[in-house]
């Protein structure tokens, strides 16, 4: 992982702080242990109402929305994913990462190239946009036919949770 500092004479957040959030970051990625460990392991990395910003996902705010509208519909969707940090960089409160995400869905393998902006207050994220192209992904999925069913009981567990949440509101 290499890093970049802006040139500017104070940050919001110091380097250190920065290389710390994002060697935790690339840890959470580099072999996840299923959903649950994925998400305990961002808990403390994250605010409690951290603003998760994504294509082709609706932006999630809190940390309840960040387990159950992001990280439990990807691993459902591919169990193997882990990503790998290639650089970062740092600007005022902001850090850039560059990642690559790797896995499989109905054995079919795919490389995601991604860019993260993430927004840190006091050592913990609370914003977080991702820039990616998902062609990769989507290519993956529309030519897999065994995986169609995996994504069909993702996207019906997400529209059974909008409806619900709706319906408590």
């Amino acid at each position: 992982m290499n890093a970049t500092a802006s040139p500017t004479a104070e940050s919001a957040i110091s380097e250190r702080a920065a290389q710390a959030w994002v060697e935790a970051f690339a840890e959470g990625w580099r072999e996840p242990k299923g959903r649950e460990a994925f998400a305990a392991h961002f808990r403390p990395l994250l605010a409690p109402d951290v603003r998760l910003v994504q294509p082709r996902l609706r932006t999630t705010v809190g940390f309840r929305a960040f387990e159950e509208q992001f990280v439990s519909p990807l691993f459902a969707l591919i169990p193997d994913l882990r990503g790998e940090v290639e650089r970062w960089a740092m600007r005022e409160d902001t850090v850039y990462i560059e990642l690559t995400l790797r896995g499989s869905i109905g054995g079919r393998t795919f490389n995601l190239r991604a860019c993260d902006r993430v927004t840190l207050d006091d050592g913990v994220a609370v914003e977080r946009e991702s820039y990616f192209d998902p062609a990769p992904l989507l290519v993956a999925i529309a030519t897999t036919p065994r995986a169609w069913p995996r994504l069909l009981r993702v996207r019906a567990g997400a529209l059974i949770d909008q409806i619900t949440r709706r319906r408590k509101s």
